[in-house]
């Protein structure tokens, strides 16, 4: 018999958007299978405008972050580390575990361990960490442990290779968001900030449409609309039942076909 977890989803990422980018289609599918939806970022992505100075950029970016997560009805919270300067701090990780336990996180969603971005890996690190160690009554924070340790999932990063330019391993499961992507670009579109950034930045001219484009091109892979994909954290000291798998086993699709569970 599975063990059934808490239904709160906590998607856990560095920065204003990423979860939009990475998963808010499957938060929305999640969402209408009755899970509670809360976002977090470790940064208010300080460094994300060209135009404004980095505070005015944290003070905007909240506001969009916030309006994107009321989409869903999610409670989103900022742990204000500096965006581009992430460090691993003790500090951090007591947050982290203090939030897990606030919200019965019974599923986390973060970043990959080796996605391109040094403060994806850092919050990787982070919140792997505050999962793990989350049920352990000597952590010195202000909540109560969690009676089991989180389903903890990974998303994707903005291509499917590693800092050096390999290919990650293969995604354990994609998830068919062709019904909700209107509900993912209106929540992405809230994000009006990282136009111009990603202009600059990475010279993408359509940064929305760029992202738009990632899902159709995961969903070509299994033969669908539109796609996101995930891996699910399977090492020791982890569960490893397959609740988001089962519980949206219609939009779930694994080995280039939809799965099939008892």
């Amino acid at each position: 018999m599975k063990r059934k977890f808490n239904k709160v989803v906590l998607a856990f990422h560095a920065h204003p958007d990423d979860t939009e980018a990475f998963a808010s289609g499957t938060l929305k599918l999640l969402k209408d299978k009755g899970y509670k939806i809360i976002i977090a970022t470790m940064t208010a992505g300080g460094m994300g405008e060209i135009n404004s100075t980095e505070q005015e950029t944290i003070e905007t970016r909240k506001i969009e972050a916030r309006k994107a997560a009321d989409i869903l009805g999610a409670d989103y919270y900022c742990f204000n580390g500096r965006d581009g300067f992430l460090f691993d701090t003790e500090e951090l990780r007591i947050n982290a575990i203090e939030l897990m336990r606030k919200v019965k996180a019974g599923i986390v969603f973060t970043h990959l361990p080796m996605d391109y971005h040094s403060d994806h890996r850092t919050t990787c690190n982070i919140v792997e960490t505050a999962a793990m160690i989350s049920t352990l009554p000597n952590v010195p924070c202000n909540e109560a442990p969690l009676e089991v340790t989180p389903l903890l999932y990974h998303t994707a990063p903005l291509t499917l290779s590693d800092p050096l330019g390999s290919d990650i391993h293969p995604p354990h499961f994609f998830v068919d968001i062709t019904s909700v992507i209107d509900t993912k670009m209106k929540m992405l579109t809230y994000h009006k900030s990282q136009m111009e950034l990603m202009k600059h930045m990475h010279k993408i001219e359509d940064f929305f449409g760029m992202m738009k484009k990632a899902n159709v091109d995961y969903g070509k892979m299994v033969g669908i609309d539109y796609a996101e994909i995930f891996w699910q954290h399977l090492c020791g000291g982890f569960q490893k039942e397959p609740q988001i798998q089962d519980d949206i086993k219609e939009f779930i699709i694994e080995n280039g076909k939809k799965a099939i569970f008892d």
